[in-house]
Parts: structure tokens; sequence; C-alpha cells
């Protein structure tokens, strides 16, 4: 690390304000709802993404979450934000989980974080190229690049999914090339590529989008095999979007709703013969390595969605405390309440510690020295959260009974006709106001009963991977082998005298080492301003 006798610089973090005035800089073709959006910074539209990703410009700048917000990498002189670090220990993959799970907290889902598990992702596969040709090109890009990043504090778009089309069929063989984004020519210059991306999140409040392949690729494949960045207003490229949030929605009570606030717009982005100069292209139609950047993406991803998840559990778990005390119980004394809050924080805090575990048992990356997660405990979390999300939402139903659904809109709670009755009735605890009781039930309705809960499901299901393919890196990387090993041993002989069979070649060596579960360049986790959640919060 660099030596300096003075505070790290700071200079190189933007505001949220700064994000924002950021935005007028670009000129991006965005659609939403079939509208042409003019300026995206002053889109209502896009307003709710806009805020969720300027919170975590905001939150860099806070005396109290700075030292969690921000990192100082071996390579910089100054601070840079979170999510555009290389993750150098254990210690900073510990450090981005509870800082994802503090942003989603105040935003539900902060988006920034994927910008993080692309950029650690790019870097190790830009080594292991350079490895297996014997330069340093790609090593010398990727750094150059990740500076610009950092220096300008910029918000990145994840371009990985294809439209795919035909699914039984490969890249190569679709009737319709561009339903999988290819490289069309390419000259000294650099590449053109053409395509669609869908599911790109929050692409229209973007500064960049980093384009990487979604999937395995073979030879017949190569042209699909690139990964690259572009600007959100390079030429030939268009965004098909939805809104963020609930923007049309009215405030209620002089208080927005949450998803009115904060949001995720998700977008299709159509490449026709957009140029990227060399400079800007990490790889093209190196086909050898795709599967092992999409897998590397892939566990850094789930990761960091179990961190956002369990931000968003922890709304859950407060308002459901909330809105018992608001119906006059005490969850502590009633127990089918109290059993309720214990399922709800049992499930938050049991996938937040497999992503604890996956930070502890991190390896250094080969090629690259920067860390992975653990493998298995970051799929386990996330296919926990995956699966267990309408668990989440049903017993936040249980604790909020009926109301959040049967109440009457905001609109009545201005009828001179009725608001009166409505506040004297729907009363329930002598010490809450009516209009605080409502005012946590439209919350919970929000994130459990409305558009805006059903998008939070099926984000939490497939967002980063489908159940399948977590089921798939889970028995990939399981040490079955050690455990059928383990039996044997205590057996005094083995089942089948094959050493090569299938399930005996599944092993993990190292894994319960002298050292323990402290790896090389662990560093101490940073002290949170507050607690994140329910469990522990020492140095790990």
């Amino acid at each position: 690390m660099e030596s300096t006798d003075q505070e790290p610089r700071t200079d190189r973090l933007m505001s949220g304000s700064d994000y924002r005035e950021s935005l007028r800089r670009y000129r991006p073709v965005v659609y939403v709802d079939g509208r042409p959006i003019e300026s995206v910074a002053d889109a209502p539209e896009l307003r709710p993404g806009i805020n969720a990703l300027a919170v975590t410009y905001d939150f860099a700048l806070d005396a109290g979450k700075a030292p969690l917000m921000t990192a100082l990498g071996s390579n910089r002189a100054g601070m840079v934000n979170r999510m555009l670090h290389i993750d150098e220990s254990a210690g900073d993959l510990l450090n981005k989980l509870e800082a994802v799970r503090l942003l989603c907290q105040e935003t539900g889902c902060a988006q920034r974080y994927l910008a993080h598990d692309a950029l650690n992702a790019i870097h190790q596969v830009s080594a292991r190229i350079d490895d297996a040709q014997g330069s340093r090109e790609h090593r010398a890009r990727f750094a150059e690049y990740l500076m610009h990043v950092q220096d300008q504090d910029l918000s990145l778009g994840i371009a990985m999914t294809d439209a795919r089309g035909d699914r039984s069929q490969r890249p190569h063989q679709q009737q319709n090339a561009d339903s999988y984004l290819h490289i069309v020519d390419r000259n000294g210059q650099g590449v053109v590529i053409s395509g669609a991306k869908a599911i790109v999140t929050g692409a229209p409040y973007m500064h960049e989008l980093l384009v990487m392949p979604c999937r395995n690729m073979g030879p017949e494949d190569a042209d699909f095999a690139v990964c690259c960045a572009v600007p959100v207003d390079a030429e030939g490229l268009t965004i098909v979007s939805r809104p963020a949030g609930r923007p049309g929605e009215k405030p209620e009570h002089g208080q927005p709703l949450f998803s009115r606030r904060y949001g995720q717009a998700t977008a299709v982005v159509l490449f026709e013969r957009v140029f990227v100069p060399w400079e800007r292209v990490f790889y093209a139609g190196d086909w050898q390595h795709s599967g092992l950047l999409t897998y590397n993406y892939a566990t850094h991803h789930r990761h960091s969605c179990i961190a956002a998840r369990a931000g968003f559990g922890d709304l859950l778990i407060g308002a459901g405390a909330l809105i018992c005390e608001a119906n006059g119980f005490d969850p502590g004394a009633k127990s089918n309440l109290r059993d309720s809050m214990v399922e709800l924080i049992t499930i938050v805090e049991s996938f937040f510690a497999c992503g604890v575990a996956a930070s502890v048992y991190a390896r250094a990356d080969d090629a690259s020295g920067s860390f992975m997660p653990d493998p298995v405990f970051a799929n386990i979390g996330k296919l926990l959260l995956a699966t267990r999300i309408y668990d989440m939402h049903r017993l936040a139903h249980e604790l909020s009974g009926g109301l959040i659904v049967a109440l009457p809109g905001p609109d009545e709670d201005h009828n001179p006709a009725t608001a009166a009755s409505l506040a004297e009735v729907l009363r329930a605890n002598p010490d809450v106001p009516y209009e605080k009781r409502i005012e946590v039930a439209r919350f919970m309705e929000d994130l459990t009963a409305s558009y805006q809960a059903g998008w939070y499901s099926v984000i939490s299901l497939h967002g980063g991977g489908s159940p399948t393919a977590m089921k798939q890196e889970i028995w990939r990387h399981y040490p079955v082998g050690e455990k059928v090993a383990l039996v044997e041993r205590l057996l005094d002989r083995g089942l089948v005298d094959d050493p090569a069979r299938p399930i005996g070649r599944n092993r993990q060596p190292g894994r319960c080492c002298d050292s323990g579960c402290t790896q090389p360049g662990q560093a101490v986790m940073v002290p949170l301003p507050s607690p994140a959640g329910g469990g522990s919060k020492s140095p790990a």
C-alpha cells in the first residue's frame, strides 16, 4: 500500500447530488413505457432508482459510515467507493457484505453493488487470460479502466443476460444472431458489436455498461465471447426500460411510499453496430474464458445478493414488530406473534450467516490475487434467500393481519364524510395514533403485497441465477468425497474399492487446516456505525 503522511484522498468521491448532476452529461436513448426520456436526471419515472443510487454516494461521504462504505486499494493513494473496490482480503468481503446490507436497509435494493461483482470477476479473468497467453496486456487494459472508473466514481450497469432466443440452441445456432450480443466487425481501432442484453439493472441512470457473456461458450461461439465497457450514450445503443419503483403513486400523510422514494428500473438494451475501442475491450473471441467469467461473477454476485436481501429482511422485521405494537400486541408476550417474528429473524440471519461464512472461508484467486467468496456458502446463502423470500412475505402477513390490503385507500384519509369515523374505528393500540398505524400498514403492503413486492420476490428467486444453477454449484464444490472417506474409515473399508468413482473424487482438501478460518491477507472488519442486523458484529 502506498505510504503517505496525510489522510487518504477522498476528492474523487461524488455526493448524491453530484451523481444526479453527472447524469446530465450523458445523452442516452431511453424509452420508458413507450415514451422517450429527454433527461434521465429529471424523469419522474426514474427518480426512485436515481434516489437509490444516490444513497451509495452519500453514505460514502458520511463520516460515520465512510469506514465501511469506502476502501483503500493497495494500488491507490486515495479512498474509493466500496462498490468499486477489488477485494484484497477476506475482510474486504466481510466489509462489502455489511456495506450492501446497510445500503439495502435504506433503499430496499441499492443496485450499485453489481458493479463491484463484475469488476472483481473481470479483474480475475483478465489475469487468467494473460497467464494463458504469457502477456500482461489484459491486466494492464483492465487496470487502466478500473482507475478511470474509481477516479470518476462511476456507476456501472451490468449487461450480462442475453435475450437468448431458442433456449435449446447455442448462440451460433440461433436463427436471429442478435438474440445474443456478438462481434460483427473488428479492426485496428476496436470492435463493433450488435445484439440484445435483457434484464439490465438500472441501465438508464448508469454512466457506463459492462458487457459480459452470460454462459460458457464453445469454439463456434467465439464471436459471442466478448467483454467490454460501453458508455450509456454510445451511438447505436438504445435502452428500453421499465419505470423504477412506483413513481406514479400518491404521497400519504405527507410521506412518500417507500417504493415511490426508492426503486429499481430494469431494461432491455439494444446494440446496433456499437463501436468499442480496444482500450475498452477486456477480451474478444476468447471463448475458453467465458465460463470462468460467468462463474466468478455469479459467485461474487450471489454473495452480494445475500447482503441485499438481508437488508430487505431487516425492513420486514422492523415493520413486523411495529405493526404488532400498532395492533395492540406485544410480540414478545404473544406466542404466535413471537414465533412468527423468531422465524422471520432466523431466515434472514441464516442466509446472512452463509454470507459471513463465504467471506471467512474466502481464498485468494491464483492468477489475480484478489479474493473470492467460498462458492459453497455463497450458493447456499443465495439458495436460501431465493426460496424463502416467499416465507418472509408470509410471515410478514401473519404478523400484520388482513388490514394491509383491506385498508381504505389514502384518498379516504381526506374525505370529510368518512375520515373522522375511520380514524376512530380503525385505531387499535390507544397509545398509537390512527395515522401511525395506517402508515406502517401501508409500508408493509408496499413491501409484501404490491406490484413492487412481487418484483422483490422474482429478483430474489432468479437474480444471480436460478435455484437450479445454485444447486449445481453447491454439488460441484461441496466436498462429498471427504464425507464418504470419513464414513468409509469408520467402517474400516470402502463400499467400492475404486478411487476413480465420481463420488470419491469430489473432495475439497484444506478446508479444516491448522490455521482455521484465517486466510492470508485477511483484514479486520471495520466496526459498523450501528448494528446492521441481529447478529454479532465483532471482527472476524
